[in-house]
């Protein structure tokens, strides 16, 4: 007795009939004014990259858990060049022909 599944349906009328009208009517439905008006709209909000919806979960993960910048953590590479915190890459056996042993697997 929630009416979700009232939701559900009318959402995809909702969405399925303008497909419906557009696709059996094609001139018709872009020759509309409101339609052009519409669909100019909803390009602006596009590229605006408002609606994305990474970026808003992106933004909620990032206040619930803490995240700052990366030169909070590592700092930036002016001090890290004078602090002399070079990388050491030739500690790092990986990359073409070097094999990294996964955990749990057995040796043949």
């Amino acid at each position: 007795n929630t009416g979700l599944l009232g939701a559900f349906i009318t959402t995809i009328v909702a969405s399925i009939s303008w497909q419906l009208v557009a696709s059996a009517f094609p001139i018709a439905f872009l020759n509309n004014p409101a339609t052009y008006i519409l669909l100019r709209w909803c390009l602006f909000l596009e590229s605006t990259g408002i609606c994305a919806g990474a970026w808003v979960i992106a933004s909620i993960h990032r206040q619930i858990s803490g995240f700052q910048r990366d030169e909070v953590y590592i700092g930036t590479a002016e001090s890290r060049s004078k602090m002399d915190m070079t990388d050491q890459s030739a500690r790092i056996n990986v990359g073409p022909g070097h094999i990294v042993k996964l955990p749990n697997f057995a040796e043949s």
